[in-house]
């Protein structure tokens, strides 16, 4: 039971009374963190939510953005980390089921799935174990259901080891006219329930969600992990996509967390109306199931329809047609009341703004003291960080778990995984570029900078595969919000993402937070996942592999010393210390509009390659950009823009606002003078070696021999 006195308290000043023990379930599950948002709710209204191409922001199953004159993206993002903890196979593939569900309940056929996920060290079992089995059920369930997974992140820290971080991310296309929302308007419509029956599987799993794990979760909790089915959910997309095109529906909403309790008050509460549920009408799966089980449940693969009573058959046929389980569980009413009815008898009654709008909570937040001591190191020689580097398993080739996903199913995916970002047709003109980024090393050291910068490098990912960003949606992953300093670093992270969101006006139009992300006193690094959406015109679209020798490389952005918290540090020196590179946004936004600005006037294509500088700094950048194209560079970073740092600050810091492009030397002129920001020529695409200053000579063929196989070295 979640509910606190002062909430029980409240419950019963409104109502009037004591509520019975199904209403206390039904209660205690919607006041629940991961239903109610009651800590959060008060700051992430600091986020921007509205913009010219947003047609829908936060509030509904999934935010909605123009990309074309007819058509729309709807993108949502979820974690699922306590479930992936529990059972890693099961608890990630339900994740993709529920994020699925969210975007077909707007009505949209999704298109693409990104994952962003967070273990501890791949030498640790248990860890090892979770990765394979986490990468295994996002693979089997996507590639069943025939959605592309085509891009994510993936980050090992010892951090993680006991509470690893599940996000998905998914983005769906409809026609604008053919948008749905998650809304119960007309008294006298009915709730149609279709698909999976009902069981006991996932009861309290929002609970569950809602509070730390500890060593026992494993066994005790195992209950609250749904179950999914991604054969029955292809036969629910398909038979939703149906009725939404053939029967005038007046809302859909999915049956996630919270389960029938969950969606049908807040369909109703949306338009201020009551709802009556008669409980002996939900096909169930299992017998004996009491109505609180029924009531909690969140058994998967489930939606339900809002229709006129005229358009009950036209409902069930189409679900016949697929050979889903379907029923009229109930009806709008204008009560105002959540009504559940079994065998005729009134068994709970509750107002539905009381389930579906709980108060919040003020919470405290604390900044807290560092008190950690900052040890000074000695550098090894930048050709050896340089290998160990990508030879980490932060840094290293994740093809191990790309491969295991067919990215290519319904023929979009124009750029694949292992680049800035994925990038799916639309139509014969234009493009969206979709990624997931996090730095969770920086957010540790500072909230506000970490905040912002994971911001800004998801915003840098589709701008360099030629793209303008138009919104964001976010995954925020923290620890116990009742805890003052964990609840300052999650304000302290909204405010530097809001900030940076703000002033590049791409809305946050979706997201999730995930609290309570502890394993007895050990907190996971905050990590805000961040997803950026952008659309391109076909012809502006590159890739970051360089493309043939006498190309001219060109650094655009200014680098400072800013080392602290950067990948040399963590994985060579094994240390996380001192401050985040600093976010400088008004610099952000003028190198990536330099960018774009140069895209929309290269008509001959002169810019043959681009790619974002983050984890591992210019250095990294450059070394990934050799290896994808098998060819080597010659590069002279005295001439990069920089503060009056050394060499090797410049090839290793993690300053942000900074690209990477390669030219085609004979019109590197027409470049130039169009380029708007702090830039140098540092050198040209040469031979079969990545040379930089006299810092590192390496062969292009023993940076691939680092780079790849390292993850596969564990998972044989």
């Amino acid at each position: 039971m979640v509910l606190t006195d002062s909430e029980m308290d409240f419950i019963r000043e409104k109502i009037g009374r004591e509520p019975n023990s199904l209403e206390y379930g039904m209660l205690d599950i919607m006041f629940s963190e991961h239903c109610s948002y009651k800590s959060s709710r008060p700051v992430l209204g600091l986020f921007p939510t509205e913009g010219e191409k947003i047609i829908m922001g936060p509030g509904d199953d999934a935010g909605v953005v123009e990309i074309t004159d007819e058509l729309a993206l709807t993108v949502g993002i979820e974690s699922h980390n306590h479930p992936s903890a529990i059972e890693p196979y099961g608890g990630a593939g339900t994740g993709i089921g529920g994020i699925l569900r969210d975007i077909i309940s707007m009505g949209a056929m999704p298109i693409a799935l990104l994952d962003s996920l967070r273990f501890g060290p791949l030498e640790d079992q248990k860890s090892c174990y979770l990765f394979e089995h986490v990468v295994k059920g996002i693979s089997d369930y996507g590639n069943r259901v025939g959605i592309p997974t085509v891009g994510g992140e993936v980050e090992f820290d010892e951090n993680f080891r006991s509470n690893p971080l599940v996000n998905v991310m998914c983005a769906g296309i409809v026609p604008k006219k053919d948008l749905v929302k998650g809304i119960a308007p007309n008294v006298g419509d009915v709730f149609i329930l279709m698909g999976g029956r009902t069981g006991r599987d996932g009861i309290h799993g929002v609970t569950f969600a809602s509070e730390e794990l500890t060593t026992s979760s494993e066994i005790e909790d195992r209950p609250a992990v749904q179950i999914g089915d991604p054969f029955t959910k292809k036969m629910v997309l398909e038979a939703s996509l149906e009725i939404m095109e053939k029967i005038n529906v007046s809302g859909v909403k999915d049956l996630g967390g919270g389960g029938i309790t969950c969606c049908i008050s807040e369909l109703a509460d949306k338009c201020e109306n009551g709802a009556l549920v008669n409980l002996n009408e939900i096909p169930l799966r299992e017998i004996g199931m009491t109505p609180y089980e029924i009531m909690l449940s969140e058994s998967q693969e489930r939606m339900v329809f809002v229709v006129n009573p005229s358009d009950i058959n036209g409902v069930l046929k189409i679900c016949e047609k697929y050979e889903l389980s379907a029923s009229v569980i109930g009806e709008v009413t204008d009560s105002k009341l959540m009504v559940v009815e079994e065998e005729g008898t009134i068994i709970a009654h509750l107002p539905t703004k009381i389930l579906a709008d709980p108060p919040t909570v003020e919470r405290k937040a604390l900044e807290p003291v560092k008190e950690e001591e900052y040890l000074e190191v000695k550098h090894i020689s930048a050709e050896k960080a340089l290998l160990k580097i990508l030879s980490s398993q932060n840094m290293a080739s994740k093809k191990w778990v790309y491969r295991q996903y067919d990215h290519e199913v319904q023929v979009r995916t124009m750029v694949k995984p292992g680049d800035d970002a994925a990038v799916l047709k639309v139509d014969d003109n234009k493009a969206v570029a979709l990624t997931a980024d996090c730095n969770s090393i920086h957010t540790k050291l500072d909230p506000y900078h970490g905040g912002a910068g994971s911001v800004a490098e998801a915003i840098r990912n589709v701008v360099s595969m030629g793209a303008e960003p138009l919104c964001v949606v976010d995954c925020l992953n923290f620890g116990n919000p009742e805890k003052p300093e964990v609840f300052w670093q999650f304000k302290e992270c909204v405010r530097g993402m809001s900030d940076i969101a703000g002033k590049f006006e791409t809305p946050v139009i979706s997201g999730n937070v995930s609290f309570y992300n502890e394993t007895e006193g050990v907190t996971v690094n905050p990590s805000p996942v961040v997803g950026v959406v952008g659309v391109a015109d076909i012809s502006h679209v590159r890739t970051l592999d360089f493309k043939k020798e006498g190309d001219q490389i060109i650094v655009i952005g200014c680098t400072y010393n800013e080392l602290d918290g950067s990948e040399y540090y963590r994985a060579v020196h094994g240390l996380v210390q001192g401050s985040a590179p600093q976010i400088r946004i008004d610099e952000e936004i003028k190198s990536a509009h330099t960018i774009l600005e140069l895209l929309k006037n290269d008509s001959e294509n002169n810019i043959t390659a681009i790619h974002d500088c983050s984890a591992g700094g210019i250095g990294i950048a450059l070394a990934e950009m050799a290896i994808k194209s098998g060819l080597g560079a010659h590069v002279d970073l005295a001439l990069a823009p920089r503060e009056d740092i050394t060499g090797f600050e410049t090839m290793f810091s993690e300053s942000h606002a900074r690209y990477i492009i390669s030219v085609k030397k004979q019109n590197i002129d027409k470049i130039i003078k169009k380029i708007n920001a702090p830039y140098a020529i540092v050198g040209e695409v040469k031979g079969q070696k990545l040379i930089i200053d006299n810092l590192a000579d390496i062969e292009v063929e023993k940076l691939h021999e680092a780079y790849e196989g390292v993850i596969e070295k564990f998972m044989a």
